[in-house]
């Protein structure tokens, strides 16, 4: 008797319908991600005084966040290949919730460490990866536009929530703000439940064991089920985290690129309310400066989206994204020396733009790069690496602070690390990646000739 295959084929991405919805949910997941490391910065003067530290500690729990965001990615990679995307988001939601919950009743800053750090960072690494894998599996034209819309989430959050922060701090205290932000962290279970896989085609069929070779790999969360004469019931799975994507050079220099954006790029969103009220201004119209930047990211991403939907954009994004890149490294540099509010906030709209696009394209370039299969492997390995970059930024910007009392340093070095990056990527793409797509099309094409040498001699083109 033959082998029994049981081959669960997904279906094309719809392009809309629930995909829709999943948007929704991935909108509120990233908003969540990547403005509540920033907007947990309205407590830090509060938290500076309970605990008699400096501004280098208090960035600590920013970047663990960003941290445990960034360098669960394999581990998150890992749960979503084994048991899906809607579980490991009901997980992660719960721990988001509780690690702040926890957090309220902290004696010393390690505490915080631990809690708001590393077990909320945990949960809402396991809620941000697979939104993004979701949202790869629903669109796929539409892509640059969904991404697009889906990132606006971390402006449109920015604006919210830091501005309802300092109003909690206000009226409750830090305590009371961590307690009332662990019950919208629930939110994030929400967003979960509605990630509904697509349905998947079944079909069975007698085959011999070549055939199994050519079958396609499974989706996240999928299997394809093998039984050897009706006796084998073990399925075979597919990896859990695939390395062999690091082959890909366009992937290696994605990776260098954004190692080098992560260590200057969330630096003066981290810092810049404490800037703001040390040059005296007051704490309401400080938090407010990362609602403009918020504000502002509203319309430049989606904007962003879709302009990286033309046709005649989406074959260079790297380039485009070289050039957000550039622009945000410029106007942190261009902005160093600006001490009073209406200076602080022309820089806040400009940052916001550059910010806007930077996050628009990130997942984006990788989409392009590795592919919807390898997407779930390549994102948690990217996200890895830039753990360790996150680490590094915001901490050593707060050493400087302490040790020069200058901020005009902080805005020097983080502009300079995304110009850097722009220019890295953008020479990196034209003579490594550009070059060797040249030659595979040259050598493509004198092979087609080798083969059809008879075209030449009776003068067919």
């Amino acid at each position: 008797m033959g082998i029994i295959v049981e081959d669960r084929e997904m279906v094309g991405a719809p392009d809309g319908g629930w995909g829709w919805i999943v948007l929704l949910g991935c909108f509120v997941i990233t908003g969540f991600s990547y403005a509540f490391p920033k907007a947990i910065s309205v407590y830090f003067k509060e938290l500076m005084k309970e605990f008699n530290c400096g501004y280098s500690e208090t960035a600590w729990i920013s970047s663990i966040i960003l941290a445990m965001l960034y360098g669960s990615g394999p581990i998150s990679s890992i749960m979503v290949n084994r048991f899906g995307c809607r579980p490991v988001m009901l997980v992660g939601g719960l721990l988001a919730s509780g690690g702040m919950i926890i957090a309220s009743f902290a004696t010393n800053i390690i505490h915080l460490y631990l809690t708001a750090g590393v077990i909320t960072g945990l949960g809402l690494a396991l809620n941000f990866q697979p939104s993004l894998i979701m949202l790869g599996s629903y669109f796929d034209k539409r892509r640059p536009l969904a991404n697009g819309l889906a990132a606006a989430g971390s402006p449109v959050f920015l604006s919210a929530l830091s501005p309802l922060g300092q109003l909690l701090l206000d009226h409750y205290g830090w305590r009371g703000g961590f307690l009332i932000t662990a019950g919208l962290l629930l939110n994030c279970c929400t967003c979960g439940a509605i990630m509904r896989p697509l349905k998947c085609k079944e079909r069975k069929a007698t085959a011999y064991s070549q055939e199994l070779k050519e079958m396609l790999p499974p989706e996240a969360g999928q299997e394809n089920i093998v039984y050897e004469n009706n006796n084998d019931k073990k399925p075979s799975k597919k990896k859990l985290l695939d390395f062999s994507v690091l082959a890909d050079k366009g992937l290696i220099i994605y990776i260098i690129a954004k190692f080098i954006v992560v260590l200057g790029l969330f630096v003066p969103t981290i810092l810049l309310v404490n800037y703001a009220k040390d040059q005296g201004v007051l704490d309401q119209d400080a938090a407010f400066l990362l609602s403009i930047i918020g504000f502002i990211d509203i319309f430049a991403r989606p904007t962003c989206g879709i302009v990286a939907g033309l046709k005649w954009i989406r074959p260079k994004m790297s380039y485009f994204f070289s050039l957000a890149l550039l622009f945000n490294g410029l106007t942190d540099v261009c902005s160093a020396t600006n001490t009073d509010y209406k200076g602080l906030v022309i820089f806040c709209v400009f940052f916001g733009l550059s910010y806007g696009m930077v996050g628009a394209l990130q997942f984006e370039v990788l989409m392009g790069i590795v592919g919807k299969s390898g997407f779930s492997s390549a994102l948690g390995l990217v996200l890895l690496i830039e753990a360790v970059a996150v680490l590094i930024g915001p901490p050593s910007a707060g050493y400087l602070v302490d040790k020069y009392k200058n901020y005009e340093l902080i805005f020097y070095m983080a502009g300079g690390e995304l110009i850097a990056a722009g220019i890295f990527l953008a020479l990196a793409s034209f003579f490594i990646i550009g070059r060797k797509k040249h030659k595979d099309t040259q050598q493509k094409h004198h092979g087609d000739v080798a083969i059809n040498p008879k075209k030449i001699n009776s003068g067919e083109s």
